[in-house]
């Protein structure tokens, strides 16, 4: 278990502490989860009470009911058979009994007690109730028991919780500040974009000023990609599913792309054969059914275009830059205006390079990053290392490849002379990456620009070219974003200029 900061101890218990007044108002209520985040916490209820913001006003004067008996944290270790029994004595088995098996078994089960209250819970907590000195209930939102959209619609109370009561204010004005900035509404007042239902949601309409500020970005990375020599390819927005299987997005990213597209003769067939949707599905992931896709990333197509010729070393590093649009399939409820949707445009660019290029060639796309950070005026931002996770088998590739493209982005990072960190588990499937993160005015991250070093999908498409020793040589690719998407990237730059944009 990770350990927790003395913040996330103060917002893990807060929201122990909302349970309890919760249960204490409306004791039917069944429980869910209630973890700290990184701007809070929240927890997730089943009650036959539709929560309002009235009562979230009861609810929180309960809170400090309870926060000023100043309970203690208490843990208590038990056998699962213990576990069990208790959540069934407590009547929180709909939702407490499916945690509970949650639980991998090498692991201890305990639960938390603050007074009356006790919660399954691998904590940690502060001692007592009384160390929670700040905190404020925020909204009500809907929100599936386990994000799955077929199991229950849960009501879920955001809050927040800080050190001290200066803290928390500070916080609540950047909330103020942040709605006044909302690119939400910005884009609707100024006329940049629109979201029509009968379009489909997560789906941009760029109005015409909208499109000045996104013409005007295209043409500044793009005269910054011709000096760079980048060269422009433009590709379909559909393409076979055996691309996606042999570059692994299909069925790894399976849950997170449009269903594929099957031909009518087929589906036809299929069901007068009485095939099932599982059996449908398994045919797909085995490569037993041909279809279509549309396109969740842009590297496969430009892979193909470079294998489409032979290559020499002479020719390398080839270059090839596309604004790319691409389609997931985002859930409804995360949907938010431009900065998280269902089709987006990359400045997409993908380097095929010889390896004794590639510590310069890296060193080039950072510089593309931080030049553009810089024009646009976002000066305070952060780097992120995200290196693949070896207890995990979601990677491909072997670790060889993994050690010496991890290696390469931690030569190259140092170089930029800036605070980084090193993230376990948050690599790429096929590579390694440097996310930029960025803070807006208000003090808000974003990520947005990005740089991967891939040795895997050079190999799955069996790319090569031909060396000085006239040999076939494997290249390496590095995939390169600096604005991410457009989309996000303008809904970022509208909130952090809100909507006065200077004059680039």
């Amino acid at each position: 278990m990770k350990e927790m900061t003395p913040l996330e101890e103060i917002r893990h218990s807060t929201a122990h502490v909302l349970a309890a007044a919760v249960l204490r108002l409306y004791p039917n209520t069944k429980l869910d989860i209630g973890p700290p985040t990184d701007a809070g916490f929240y927890y997730d209820f089943d009650s036959e009470i539709a929560f309002t913001p009235e009562i979230l006003e009861d609810i929180e004067a309960e809170m400090r009911k309870i926060i000023k008996e100043n309970q203690r944290f208490e843990r208590i270790e038990v056998s699962r058979d213990e576990a069990k029994g208790m959540i069934l004595e407590m009547k929180q088995e709909t939702y407490k009994l499916g945690r509970l098996n949650d639980i991998p078994d090498e692991e201890e089960v305990s639960f938390y007690q603050n007074g009356e209250f006790l919660d399954l819970c691998a904590g940690s907590h502060v001692n007592y109730t009384k160390k929670i000195k700040a905190f404020k209930l925020l909204q009500i939102a809907g929100s599936y028991h386990r994000g799955d959209s077929n199991n229950k619609q849960l009501q879920r109370i955001y809050g927040t919780a800080f050190a001290t009561k200066d803290e928390l204010a500070q916080h609540l004005e950047q909330i103020e500040e942040a709605k006044k900035r909302d690119h939400r509404n910005l884009g609707r007042d100024l006329g940049l974009f629109h979201i029509d239902e009968m379009v489909g949601q997560g789906l941009v309409l760029w109005k015409p000023n909208g499109a000045i500020i996104r013409q005007e970005l295209e043409s500044f990375i793009s005269s910054e990609l011709a000096k760079q020599g980048y060269s422009q390819v433009y590709t379909p927005h559909i393409g076979k599913l055996d691309l996606y299987r042999t570059s692994g997005h299909f069925p790894y990213y399976q849950d997170s792309q449009y269903p594929p597209i099957i031909h009518r003769d087929c589906l036809t067939n299929l069901a007068n054969e009485g095939c099932s949707c599982s059996e449908l599905s398994n045919q797909l992931e085995e490569g037993e059914i041909d279809g279509y896709l549309l396109k969740p990333m842009n590297c496969p197509m430009h892979i193909r275009i470079f294998r489409s010729e032979q290559r020499s070393y002479r020719d390398l590093p080839i270059r090839l830059a596309e604004f790319g649009t691409v389609y997931r399939w985002e859930q409804s409820g995360e949907l938010n205006g431009m900065t998280r949707v269902r089709g987006f445009t990359q400045d997409d660019a993908h380097l095929f390079i010889r390896e004794d290029q590639l510590q310069e060639e890296i060193q080039g796309c950072l510089g593309l990053v931080k030049l553009v950070f810089s024009v646009l005026g976002m000066k305070d931002y952060r780097v992120r290392v995200s290196l693949r996770d070896p207890q995990s088998d979601k990677y491909v590739g072997n670790p060889e490849s993994w050690n010496k493209a991890e290696n390469a982005l931690r030569q190259a990072v140092k170089s930029l002379d800036v605070d980084y960190q090193e993230e376990i588990g948050e690599a790429a499937f096929y590579g390694p990456k440097i996310d930029f993160v960025v803070k807006d005015v208000i003090g808000r991250e974003w990520q947005l620009g990005t740089v991967q070093v891939d040795y895997n999908l050079p190999e799955r498409f069996d790319l090569s070219y031909v060396g000085s020793d006239n040999q076939n040589h494997r290249p390496v690719m590095i995939h390169r974003a600096p604005f991410g998407s457009m989309e996000r990237f303008c809904g970022v730059l509208i909130e952090h200029f809100a909507g006065n944009f200077p004059t680039w």
